[in-house]
């Protein structure tokens, strides 16, 4: 497999609005290629959301909450649920403490499907960050606390 070249970055800009629109298209351009790397399962993006939101809610997410969370309307956030748990990926439980309600899990299969979607993407990025030299993954090292700190403002 040949070796990418990862191009010299331009010189740094004193422009807070040039800065902010380099940072915001190189993210998305990363997000984008990670998203390549998912092995086909079938899935559309918003299954997949779904489907990660629903898993890190531990079991204490109704419908309602995953559509505010994935900022979709309520009969949308149906449909998605619909589809997944007819995959088999997701269950519906009675709420523990309202009965009017439902609560939504992820089944063996989901967290399947999840672990192998993780697992893929992270195998590229590893092996991408290995072909950086120590001083690239040093700056990136850095990066990643102020992306946390930013993404958490």
């Amino acid at each position: 497999m040949p070796e990418t070249a990862i191009p010299a970055p331009r010189e740094l800009s004193t422009d807070p609005d040039e800065f902010a629109f380099r940072l915001r298209s190189a993210a998305g351009r990363f997000v984008r290629r990670l998203r390549a790397e998912r092995p086909e399962h079938g899935l559309t993006m918003t299954q997949i959301s779904a489907l990660f939101t629903i898993r890190n809610s531990g079991g204490t997410l109704t419908p309602r909450r995953l559509a505010e969370i994935e900022r979709v309307q309520p009969p949308a956030a149906t449909r998605t649920v619909a589809a997944l748990e007819e995959r088999g990926l997701v269950r519906r439980a009675p709420h523990p403490t309202d009965g009017r309600q439902i609560v939504l899990s992820t089944t063996a299969e989901g967290e399947a499907l999840i672990a192998a979607d993780r697992q893929a993407r992270e195998a590229w990025l590893a092996a991408r960050l290995a072909e950086l030299d120590e001083a690239d993954q040093a700056a990136l090292q850095a990066a990643v606390t102020i992306l946390d700190r930013l993404a958490r403002a």
